[in-house]
């Protein structure tokens, strides 16, 4: 009696602990943003020099272009979805994929067009380079991170 009650609670706590450490685990995985976007600010304002006042006008302007960005990506990655979703792909939808991808990259680089002159008035041609340098480090040091923790955790 005592063997089968110590079994049907390992039965049920074992599995809970599970979940509880999948859902922990879930939750770790997940980036604090608020976290992210403050490092990445102190980081690229250390790195590039930027006094208080360039970093409140290069920092607005960053946080625009990567939202723009961001929705023009997902944008395409939504109408790939659909598309891969269909299960027998046509000549026809793979063009238009590739059509689409071309259009996704023509927009993205009239932003970086439209940005620059927003950016140039903001920040002195030396600036905005380190600003941006820092920035592109920030970002692949945080990916390279985020890869090691994943392949550690597993």
């Amino acid at each position: 009696m005592r063997r089968s009650v110590i079994l049907l609670l390992c039965t049920l706590i074992l599995p809970a602990n599970f979940l509880i450490l999948s859902a922990q685990t879930a939750q770790n995985r997940k980036m604090n943003m608020e976290d992210y976007e403050k490092r990445k600010k102190e980081y690229v304002t250390k790195e590039a020099g930027l006094t208080q006042d360039e970093a409140d006008k290069y920092f607005p302007l960053s946080n625009e272009l990567t939202q723009k960005k961001f929705k023009l990506h997902r944008s395409h990655r939504d109408k790939v979805q659909r598309i891969k979703d269909s299960s027998n792909i046509s000549n026809e939808e793979y063009k238009r994929m590739m059509e689409d991808d071309v259009d996704v990259k023509l927009k993205e680089a009239a932003l970086e067009k439209e940005y620059s002159a927003k950016f140039e008035k903001a920040l002195s041609p030396e600036k905005l380079y380190k600003a941006q340098q820092a920035e592109r480090d920030f970002i692949q040091r945080e990916v390279t991170k985020f890869r090691n923790e994943r392949r550690n955790n597993h």
